[in-house]
């Protein structure tokens, strides 16, 4: 997850990468794309709206829609099968039961053009409760219930519309992360990592047993990306990248 190892350069990330012996990128400038493709990366998952401005909200309907077309546009050009989306911040005057509505009826409104396109959309739930930092968490977002992000999913009733498992994001709201992604298995459609509590590396000081976890990843069928999207804290940040890629191999 580009983003997370900024200020490196995304190139000298990517090259890194390549040598631990990782596929894939994602959190990273587009225009990076072509470069990191001809490097061998695949794009993992393309961005969209971002996690604030989401269909929830009526105000930035017609600006999400866009900005789900426009990926789903650039993921196929690129050769990528997915496309990250999110309810939303709550706002003043909200009422749910119109909020999840507005943003079933926002995300129905794309799908066709993803499913044409091969492209499945992912939901990313992430946690309310860590107000410390502006990527550990992010208090006020809609979709920090995980039966709600479920809901909404089964809503849309689309097999190009999953749930992003962020299994950090997971963790604080919820735990029991490994009997959740069985009861889940089915609408999984990308998984993120990084651990708890502080969103560092996959190390023993989190609480988050990653091999356990990994294992359950595989054991309910999905055989697809996982992302890692720790905040480096080791003086050796691609060290951090190695060794979480050591600890999720099983």
């Amino acid at each position: 997850m580009g983003w997370c190892f900024k200020p490196m350069d995304t190139l000298e990330l990517a090259r890194h990468a390549r040598e631990i012996g990782l596929v894939a990128i994602e959190g990273v400038d587009r225009r990076h794309y072509p470069e990191l493709k001809r490097l061998g990366l695949a794009i993992s998952l393309v961005g969209s709206h971002g996690f604030a401005r989401g269909p929830c909200n009526p105000e930035y309907r017609g600006e999400v829609v866009a900005a789900l077309e426009d990926a789903i546009d650039v993921a196929e050009k690129v050769g990528s099968r997915k496309v990250i989306t999110f309810t939303g911040m709550r706002f003043e005057g909200m009422e749910e039961d119109r909020a999840e509505d507005d943003c079933v009826a926002a995300w129905k409104r794309v799908l066709p053009r993803a499913e044409r396109a091969g492209i499945t959309l992912v939901l990313e739930h992430l946690n309310s409760r860590d107000g410390s930092h502006p990527m550990k968490g992010h208090p006020g977002y809609f979709g920090d219930d995980l039966d709600r992000c479920v809901r909404l999913i089964e809503r849309v009733g689309s097999p190009n519309f999953k749930l992003l498992f962020d299994v950090y994001h997971v963790s604080i709201m919820h735990g029991d992360v490994i009997r959740r992604l069985r009861q889940h298995r089915d609408l999984i459609g990308h998984v993120h990592t990084a651990g708890n509590p502080g969103r560092g590396e996959l190390d023993d000081s989190q609480e988050i047993h990653y091999p356990a976890v990994m294992r359950a990843v595989t054991e309910i069928g999905y055989h697809d990306f996982v992302a890692h999207e720790f905040i480096p804290t080791w003086d050796d940040p691609i060290l951090s990248l190695r060794h979480a890629a050591m600890v999720c191999d099983v």
